[in-house]
């Protein structure tokens, strides 16, 4: 089970570290693989919120998720997203910011570095929306029952995870924005943050609603897809199930590749504290969004989340920590361990209190669900 999710990831590793050392030498092995670790480090909460998701889409979608999404996570966010923020703040076409990027790898660092504000705003608003929405709603299992109940009765006032968020973003632009850190010192990127912040949660709202009402069809779909099937049989005439829930696995899949796009921010950034290059940065944030990937299937076709219920508490909460980690590098620089220590201690706690439970519930007498 494990060589098959993960194989092409094994696969993608072995391939980039060898061309890297090729065409580059030991540096760029080095540098590369230091990235892919960076990216898996960062990224682990991304998968666990993306396997309850995922498990919701039949085979054929999970495995365009594996091979046409990563396409899109590799090329997209790690290679032409650096990219595009140059040629936008540099009012450069790409290849120029290509060209600036291979033969003045400083000056491309620091174009990079003032678009950060707006860049951290939107990212940490779309993740602070996910997370805010996540803590107000009512659920079965709660984590932290002490701060999760209170909260959850909170969010049956409309619109509360909205409010908060703007306000978030106006204290962040009053504070951390008015002296935003830029490659010739600070600077005031207050209507720069509050632009792309609002940007974020247009994004995050849009993309949201759409997966929401096409998940809800998706439900409906799959209730009509069961009555056609029992039809079917009689009939010997198998219903695709591919056909029936495609749109509705669609958009749940733009939803995820959004949501891919925003965690991969930090990651992105993280790197040019490490290389200005941009394919070596490409290559080892690829190998480490293709361990996201595999990780992500591996979790649903285990049922982890249903053996382990908090995973996806400890997950949101990284979510949370991530996105206002990312409202504060606005000003200060926050090292990429941090981000990403936290994280792993937010799910491994997690983890830990899942398993506490699910050894009371057996001497208890009762049977954890797989």
């Amino acid at each position: 089970m494990v060589l098959k999710t993960f194989g092409w990831s094994f696969a993608i590793t072995a391939l980039g570290l060898a061309f890297a050392a090729w065409q580059w030498g030991w540096e760029a092995f080095g540098v590369v693989l230091i990235l892919s670790i960076l990216e898996i480090s960062l990224s682990f909460d991304n998968a666990v919120v993306n396997a309850g998701i995922l498990k919701k889409m039949n085979a054929f979608w999970q495995k365009i998720f594996l091979t046409i999404g990563i396409l899109i996570a590799v090329f997209g966010m790690r290679l032409v997203f650096p990219v595009a923020i140059v040629a936008i703040s540099a009012k450069v076409g790409p290849i120029e910011a290509i060209e600036l990027a291979l033969d003045h790898p400083e000056q491309y660092e620091a174009l990079v570095t003032d678009a950060h504000p707006a860049i951290a705003a939107f990212g940490g608003m779309f993740l602070l929306m996910i997370f805010l929405d996540f803590i107000f709603e009512e659920r079965e299992h709660k984590w932290l029952s002490w701060l999760e109940r209170p909260l959850a009765k909170l969010g049956k006032v409309d619109m509360l995870s909205v409010c908060i968020a703007l306000i978030a973003l106006l204290v962040t632009a009053m504070t951390f924005a008015v002296n935003a850190h830029t490659s010739t010192g600070y600077a005031d990127k207050s209507a720069t943050v509050l632009l792309a912040g609002v940007a974020g949660l247009i994004t995050y709202l849009i993309v949201g609603g759409l997966s929401s009402y096409f998940e809800d069809k998706l439900e409906e779909e799959e209730e009509r897809e069961h009555e056609e099937e029992e039809k079917a049989k009689a009939a010997g005439k198998p219903v695709s199930a591919v056909g029936l829930a495609g749109k509705a696995a669609f958009f749940l899949f733009l939803y995820l590749e959004v949501l891919d796009a925003s965690f991969s921010f930090d990651g992105v950034i993280g790197a040019f504290a490490i290389t200005n290059h941009i394919f070596w940065m490409a290559l080892g944030l690829g190998i480490g969004a293709m361990y996201v990937r595999s990780l992500t299937v591996y979790l649903v076709r285990q049922g982890t989340l249903d053996d382990y219920v908090y995973l996806e508490h400890g997950a949101h909460y990284a979510i949370g920590a991530l996105a206002v980690i990312l409202l504060i590098t606005i000003q200060h620089e926050i090292s990429e361990l941090i981000t990403g220590l936290i994280g792993v201690v937010l799910i491994g706690a997690s983890f830990w209190s899942s398993v506490r439970r699910n050894k009371r519930l057996e001497r208890e007498g009762f049977t954890v669900d797989a």
